[in-house]
């Protein structure tokens, strides 16, 4: 009944058995909208953007001083519809795009599955991400799919210009460059959302700004969003407090918690690019380095498991008792940031709240002390307090800021508080491409789903999906599932192809 999204023929010619997600269509498993302690890191009318930032200083020296805003470009097809850095590096950001693909295999083959069918034929997707080769796979997967797309980013320092440029020349509407103010910021999300002759309906957001930028600025395009789908922690929180509020007037999905984002994606992406992002900046060695981590959430574990692997010394702080339990079983000190400030030479936050990192902990560093911060938003580090009269701020090399107390004493500053991997390096691939996937399913799932089956609420994926994205992965690794025999599986209560754990698994 109704248009329902029959995603049963990508898996096929993937996996040994037919994945028949029509007998798993029941509701998305919602998830409960008191969500504790951890909801309490920013109230909807903040942004990512919230602390003072020097972001033109950051473009890199090559870069002319003009504006993107000011220049007149074109695509090679006549079209002005974006707003890039330099157009003309499009065909450098095509060959980006290609390598991102060569590790991407599973968003390919969704793409050549679905693309015949075209299931996301008359979406209008407004997109806020960071803009890398990794994300221009999947936009472009959207496009193969039937989408009309327009994107922004939601990092003034994550864009990679010459991918910008290559999806402009594509016919994109992207609006975005690396080094943007924050009115720029702001200004190319409007542009994204206002155009004349064309209304999104549907969302794809990380960190919740565009949706909050749409729900401010234009409540009756609001209102008529399809679906939206979220995937970082910050924005989920902005998610909850609107339902909570009885705002949410469309359904939401829920993509940071499921399994194939949360435990892929915060976990194994950011244990391999955080000393990426530190090495790049600073040339820092780890070697008996004292190291504190506040948070033990999943980015945390990934950073920690890095940072102990190359020999450091690390301490953790949390206020979630379970996450801490499992800090101490890893074999890790947890501790109150002030009872280790004075000693430690590197400070890394990664917890989605704010203010944890405050000017009296800055004051008590000892001299050369890093601090840099993993979370999505630039809340957590409280940069603002350091713009005062007494302190002295120092460029040293893009991203990298020495800030000089009155008696010489100096802190690093890494990307100005602001998301370390993505400012200041790369992340891997392959585990992007599989956040990608489940992006893309969420947005055929929500786009495709008939009138009444999701109400105004935030939902998760269904563990059969996670299921399926995980098994599109599995070829890269030459990997062969065991199947379960009929006697197994009827010891276990499972069905022979799944799902394999309850909804409720983390």
């Amino acid at each position: 009944p109704g248009k329902e999204c029959n995603l049963s023929y990508l898996t096929s010619e993937y996996i040994g058995h037919q994945i028949q997600f029509a007998d798993d269509m029941q509701e998305f498993t919602k998830f409960p909208t008191k969500t504790g302690r951890r909801s309490l890191s920013r109230s909807i009318s903040q942004s990512s953007t919230d602390s003072y930032s020097s972001a033109a200083s950051y473009t890199d020296s090559s870069d002319d001083e003009v504006s993107p805003r000011e220049k007149q470009q074109t695509n090679s097809k006549g079209s002005s519809n974006f707003c890039v850095k330099n157009i003309k590096q499009a065909e450098f950001g095509r060959r980006e795009i290609e390598i991102a693909e060569q590790d991407m295999s599973a968003l390919i083959s969704l793409r050549k599955r679905a693309q015949g069918e075209k299931p996301l034929a008359g979406a209008k997707i407004v997109g806020c991400t960071h803009i890398t080769a990794q994300t221009a796979v999947l936009i472009e997967t959207l496009c193969a799919l039937g989408a009309q797309c327009r994107w922004s980013a939601c990092n003034i320092y994550s864009t990679q210009n010459e991918v910008a440029a290559a999806l402009a020349e594509a016919g994109v509407a992207v609006f975005a460059w690396k080094g943007e103010s924050e009115d720029d910021f702001w200004w190319c999300i409007d542009r994204c959302v206002n155009m004349d002759g064309w209304q999104a309906n549907m969302i794809l957001d990380d960190g919740g700004d565009l949706t909050h930028w749409v729900y401010k600025k234009y409540p009756n395009v609001f209102k008529k969003i399809r679906g939206i789908v979220e995937e970082s922690v910050t924005g989920v929180h902005r998610l909850y407090q609107l339902s909570k509020a009885g705002k949410l007037c469309v359904p939401a999905m829920n993509v940071n918690d499921s399994v194939t984002k949360q435990k892929f994606d915060n976990l194994y992406c950011c244990r391999e690019s955080i000393l990426d992002g530190l090495k790049r900046t600073t040339d820092v060695m780890f070697g008996g380095k004292q190291v504190v981590v506040c948070g033990y959430g999943e980015v945390g574990k990934g950073c920690c498991a890095a940072l102990k692997a190359l020999g450091a010394i690390v301490y953790i702080t949390e206020i979630d008792p379970i996450c801490a339990l499992q800090a101490c079983m890893d074999g890790f000190r947890v501790v109150k940031l002030n009872e280790v400030i004075r000693q430690v030479d590197v400070v890394i936050t990664c917890t989605g709240n704010k203010n944890v990192v405050t000017r009296e902990h800055l004051d008590r560093m000892k001299n050369s002390c890093i601090v840099c911060n993993m979370g999505h938003s630039n809340t957590e580090i409280d940069v603002t307090s350091l713009r005062t009269p007494e302190l002295t701020w120092e460029r040293v090399r893009s991203q990298v800021d020495h800030v000089i107390w009155p008696d010489g004493k100096r802190v690093v500053l890494l990307a100005e508080g602001r998301l370390l991997n993505l400012s200041c390096s790369t992340v891997p691939t392959f585990v992007l491409s599989i956040t990608a996937t489940t992006q893309a399913l969420a947005l055929i799932e929500l786009y495709n789903a008939p009138d009444g089956r999701y109400k105004q609420d935030v939902y998760l994926l269904p563990k059969k999906m996670d299921e399926y994205v995980a098994s599109l992965h599995l070829p890269s690794f030459d990997a062969h599932l065991t199947e379960l025999t009929d006697d197994q599986a009827k010891y276990l209560g499972l069905n022979k192809n799944g799902p394999f754990k309850p909804n409720y698994y983390r």
